[in-house]
């Protein structure tokens, strides 16, 4: 008999690592950043909820054998300028590509940073994509 597995939760675990590794950077463009993993609803200029960092799971590959999942996260960062988003987000990036824990095995890197705009804002933004391979969990 098969036994019954599963995986964590990918996307609670990608900002949990954030929120952990962020606290402690000394770097000007991390003061004051929060991680989450909703849409933050009021993101203007005037908010002073920036930056924010946004980590969302896009994929969940999970391999026939269920020893292994593949699982595609996307991290943006809302910040004051796109030099200060691109700044964080190539940061986020690094933090994430040197960890493994109890979820996350493993992380190369997928696309990005890319720099934009917020369409109903104008803030400025950088997005990127990982592949994180995710520990199985028995159930």
């Amino acid at each position: 008999m098969k036994r019954l597995s599963g995986f964590g939760d990918a996307q609670a675990a990608g900002a949990a690592v954030l929120r952990d590794a962020l606290g402690g950077r000394a770097e000007a463009y991390v003061a004051g950043v929060t991680v989450g993993t909703v849409v933050p609803g009021e993101r203007s200029p005037e908010t002073p909820s920036l930056p924010y960092v946004l980590v969302r799971k896009d994929t969940d590959l999970p391999h026939s054998s269920m020893a292994n999942a593949r699982v595609t996260l996307r991290c943006t960062v809302w910040h004051e300028g796109a030099d200060e988003a691109h700044d964080l987000a190539m940061l986020c990036q690094g933090l994430w590509l040197v960890h493994s824990g109890p979820v996350i095995r493993g992380v190369r890197p997928g696309t990005g940073p890319i720099p934009t705009r917020d369409d109903r804002t104008g803030i400025d933004l950088s997005t990127f994509t990982v592949l994180a391979n995710i520990k199985p969990v028995l159930l």
